[in-house]
């Protein structure tokens, strides 16, 4: 085993450097960039993804060397920059790191990163690892609720399931749970939303945050009750997807296990039906099931996030790779990209090892990665 999980640590690197190398690349050919921003903002044309990001502008701006002389002549290559000193271009790619050539780039970036060292951000006076660490609380609080959540209905859902298949139940809950996978978890975040939040009809749950204004005065209760408010329609729109794929799983994980010889033998020995589903076929139905939860977790985590965090306007990790994305900060763009792709590669890895540990029979040693 030992020897299996080195080669995919091995194999994490090339992979990683494939990653971010196809999006260093589409980075070079997207037009506008932090210094294109910069230029904006100085000619008050600049347009923020949210109100909260603060501009980079303000240590650039303002200056006597950014204004332009009715003689300058525009050698800029950037768009929007003309009647900019030149100077005044030159020492924005110097900030940014524009000055070198793109492969210097990459490759000191890839040096920085395997340090674990990723700067700070362009347009924040923050280092990136401290605005991740920031921003991870309401990620992780919205992976774990919506897998705890799903996990909770959708096995003993799959189970009762598998167990009458083929019955009227069977049938009505597999074409909710159709309709309920075919829902994009935003669209259904917006109808949520419409229905709610004071869109048109009832205005039960808040449209943004986590917290109320009033969260100081609140006592404990009364904040646990809060927050539940809040996180209720975020998390069922989260769950929606994920719900409907775990609860699709277990049923035909059961039904597999449960035509096998042994389930015969079992109960031609005279075991109940509840004997033999929670005392044979439970456990070997649930491995891929088990198995299958860092990666499901680390999929609703990064994945999911991103669009439910932006329309509910919750601070985490989601919204704030929106922001980055929107407003040229590559700084965070890469190094988030970076920590996502290890934390899935990792992941990808625990999952496999978990079946080992789940069930011994499974050797990855004996087969090549």
């Amino acid at each position: 085993m030992g020897a299996y999980i080195l080669r995919r640590l091995l194999l994490m690197i090339p992979t990683l450097v494939g990653i971010m190398a196809i999006n260093f690349i589409i980075i070079q050919f997207a037009p506008g960039g932090p210094v294109e921003r910069v230029i904006a903002q100085l000619q008050g044309n600049d347009v923020s993804a949210t109100s909260r990001i603060s501009g980079g502008g303000s240590d650039f701006g303002g200056t006597g060397e950014a204004q332009a002389t009715p003689g300058d002549v525009n050698t800029s290559k950037y768009r929007g920059a003309q009647g900019l000193d030149p100077e005044f271009i030159r020492q924005l790619e110097v900030q940014f790191g524009f000055d070198k050539p793109p492969l210097e780039r990459f490759l000191t970036m890839l040096w920085n990163y395997a340090r674990f060292d990723f700067g700070e951000s362009y347009f924040r006076d923050i280092s990136i690892l401290d605005l991740i660490i920031e921003k991870l609380p309401v990620s992780v609080s919205l992976g774990l609720w919506m897998m705890l959540i799903s996990y909770a209905i959708s096995i003993p859902l799959g189970i009762r399931k598998a167990v009458r298949e083929g019955t009227p139940f069977d049938v009505w809950t597999s074409g909710i749970i159709i309709v309920a996978y075919a829902i994009p978890s935003f669209l259904f975040a917006v109808m949520l939303i419409v229905f709610f939040a004071g869109g048109s009809f009832l205005d039960w749950f808040p449209l943004r945050g986590l917290a109320s204004d009033n969260w100081a005065q609140l006592s404990w209760p009364e904040r646990i009750v809060d927050y539940i408010w809040h996180m209720t329609l975020p998390l069922v729109a989260m769950a929606l997807s994920a719900f409907a794929t775990t609860t699709l799983l277990t049923k035909n994980s059961f039904l597999e296990e449960i035509r096998k010889q042994y389930v015969i033998t079992a109960r031609a020995k005279g075991l109940t039906d509840r004997q033999v589903l929670y005392g044979h076929v439970f456990r070997n139905a649930m491995l891929i099931v088990i198995a299958g939860f860092p990666g499901a977790f680390i999929s609703a985590f990064f994945a999911g996030a991103l669009l439910i965090e932006t329309i509910f306007s919750l601070d985490g990790l989601g919204l704030l790779g929106f922001e980055s994305v929107i407003n040229r900060d590559y700084a965070v763009v890469f190094a988030t990209l970076y920590i996502f792709s290890l934390l899935g590669l990792l992941v990808n890895l625990l999952s496999d090892l978990m079946y080992t540990w789940i069930d011994p029979r499974i050797d990855f040693e004996s087969r090549e990665v």
